[in-house]
């Protein structure tokens, strides 16, 4: 018996110099397995691979027109009118038609333009409550936000209930092996959710989107059986249709890479309706090919945002009253806008001193000092961040921005992945240890009190002993106030081809544990110099400790607990007021841990105001003259 199974999803390409947009529908496995194969073999997706992979599918036409019984009984005249559609879909020459000029045509205020083999109304969520969980970075946080603001305007209705649920959908990260393995147990869980499920409802969808989604592909499908969908990181404009193809009973992919899909367009929908701070998608992709990162195999060649966009974006967050957004980006100070002709010049990339790149040097565009500058005007309330950056890209003129500009927080996470510059090298880092103290020197002589994090990696191929003293001695050496420290897990990346993963996991996890007791003794050093001094925090809401306390973060990105009581309101001399979440409020801070801050709240204050009023960084006495008692 063969397995029926679908690949749907849109390709693009390049034919003869033209873009097109069309989509691949067969009914068995056997074209997916081609089209599939095809994709690992052009990780990035050549254009020359998509016409190579049409044929491929050509010929098993025998097979495009049959399509087995799904798991669900349809009635003879349901099923018959859905196979003549899939008999009658798109060829080859559809896509090249698509690929001429044609005339604009009005957009459907509900839903994309539908293939031919479906119809509009097909691609109606009709209501249908749809429940999401994320996993992983940030980046998935606000790729969750993209894919239900695509599936609410197809007429889809959240759900935080699991059990009312008719579509399960999991944002998915594949960084290292145990946030898929997280991913495999949740599965089976929801396994027994969906065979529980009375008829009566209808069936349950379960799709995975994401990262694990384009690594594993038809794996998940064949290793699942319960899973119904599957969209990489570049196809979520089309789980409308993706969960239309479902109805028939089959399973769908859309795992297609693509050279230009920044989801510009899309006003994420945020998921708190309280929430004080958002993360807004400047770029997507990454050009750095280190040797252990899978990020440019799971979500492709870097591209960034038309600035026009984002600023719209940031500007919409300012009017409902958002007083915080990270810019976000697998390398977000790597950003080039390119989209507008005048600005494609031969200005050459500014790097740090001391750092290379593993890719021909790019020219041009509108880089990401110009777009911090834009965005840090819109709002002089609104703190600006941005994350996750790489240390090449912090020319003079980016970290002289963030030093002028007060609600630019002066925090940078500056990944350093291993004190060994021999490492660093296998890594394919682009610079030395010797470059980055350099550059960690000048950071810090440009933005004074500046608050630093970083990244390290416990245990990579070929890491001696030494090695990983360097590192320890790294961490002692620059004193981080945050750190994100991890054991290595070995992916399917070029370090996956040419190094061998030769340092034994139970070595892995020791040196692990050094390397976070070291930060935990040096972080502590490091904030305790906040102690006595005041900070400006922007509230998020109570303590998940104590509903009598509050929480929020100072500039540094550094949590801080302080009491809930009525203090003094700046703006209104006088009037005692208990802070709220958006509220921003100096703290002087009385205590200090590798991770967080506790102090007293002084007064409720504004971003601008706060600027004179924090002379108690250097002076802590002067606090009573700043109004804040």
């Amino acid at each position: 018996m063969i397995a029926k199974k679908t690949l749907w999803g849109p390709v693009h390409g390049v034919v003869v110099g033209h873009t097109f947009t069309g989509f691949i529908l067969r009914g068995t496995m056997q074209p997916l397995q081609c089209v599939l194969r095809g994709q690992r073999a052009f990780p990035w997706g050549p254009a020359a691979s998509v016409s190579r992979q049409l044929r491929t599918c050509r010929a098993h036409g025998s097979l495009c027109s049959t399509v087995g019984p799904g798991p669900e009984r349809l009635e003879d005249g349901v099923r018959k009118d859905f196979s003549s559609r899939l008999a009658d879909g798109p060829t080859f020459q559809h896509f090249l038609r698509n690929a001429l000029p044609s005339e604009e045509k009005p957009p459907c205020p509900e839903v994309a333009d539908s293939p031919p083999y479906l119809s509009v109304d097909h691609l109606l969520g009709r209501q249908r409550k749809v429940y999401l969980e994320t996993y992983g970075c940030q980046m998935n946080v606000n790729d969750t936000e993209i894919a239900w603001s695509i599936l609410q305007k197809s007429g889809y209705l959240r759900t935080n209930n699991l059990q009312e649920a008719d579509v399960i959908l999991l944002v998915t990260c594949s960084i290292r092996e145990k946030a898929e393995q997280t991913i495999w147990n949740r599965l089976q869980q929801l396994k027994t959710l969906k065979t529980r499920r009375l008829r009566s409802r209808g069936p349950l969808r379960i799709g995975i989107l994401g990262c694990m989604a384009e690594r594993l592909k038809e794996e998940i499908l064949d290793k699942e059986k319960m899973v119904d969908i599957l969209a990489g990181p570049d196809a979520y404009r089309d789980l409308p249709r993706l969960l239309a193809v479902t109805e028939s009973g089959q399973q769908a992919a859309n795992v297609l890479l693509s050279f230009d899909e920044t989801y510009a367009d899309v006003m994420p929908v945020q998921a708190s309706p309280g929430a004080t701070s958002a993360f807004v998608s400047i770029m997507r992709g990454c050009d750095n090919m280190c040797s252990y990162c899978i990020v440019p195999f799971t979500r492709g060649r870097e591209r960034s945002r038309p600035i026009a966009s984002i600023l719209e974006e940031v500007r919409q967050l300012s009017e409902q009253g958002l007083k915080e957004v990270t810019l976000l980006g697998q390398n977000v100070n790597s950003f080039r806008d390119s989209s507008e002709i005048q600005f494609n010049n031969a200005v050459s990339t500014n790097l740090s001193r001391g750092f290379t790149t593993n890719y021909k040097t790019k020219q041009g565009g509108l880089r990401f000092a110009h777009l911090l500058d834009r965005v840090s005007r819109i709002d002089p309330e609104m703190r600006i961040r941005f994350t996750s950056p790489h240390p090449k890209d912090f020319p003079d003129e980016v970290l002289q921005l963030i030093h002028e500009r007060d609600n630019i927080c002066k925090q940078i996470h500056l990944p350093a992945q291993s004190g060994s510059s021999r490492v660093l090298e296998a890594m394919r880092r682009g610079y030395s240890r010797e470059a980055y103290v350099d550059l960690v020197h000048h950071i810090r002589e440009s933005i004074p009190g500046v608050s630093l994090s970083s990244d390290f990696i416990a245990g990579f191929c070929g890491e001696t002993e030494d090695d990983h003293l360097q590192t320890v001695s790294l961490l002692r050496e620059v004193q981080y106030n945050i750190g994100f420290l991890f054991a290595y897990s070995m992916r399917q990346t070029r370090a996956f081809h040419r190094l061998k993963d030769d340092v034994p996991e139970e070595v892995k996890l020791r040196r692990l544990e050094e390397l976070i007791t070291v930060f935990r003794e040096e972080a502590t050093k490091a904030n305790q110099s906040f102690v006595g001094r005041t900070q400006l925090v922007l509230v998020e809401g109570f303590s998940k400790r104590s509903t009598s306390d509050l929480c929020g973060r100072n500039d540094g990105n550094l949590k801080v607990i302080f009491a809930d009581v009525e203090m003094e309101d700046v703006a209104s001399p006088g009037l005692k007021v208990r802070a709220q979440p958006g509220d921003y409020v100096l703290v002087k801070i009385s205590s200090a841990s590798s991770q967080t801050l506790k102090g007293h709240a002084l007064c409720r204050t504004t971003l601008q105001d706060s600027s004179a009023q924090l002379t108690a960084w250097v002076h802590p006495d002067e606090a009573e003259n700043c109004g804040c008692r």
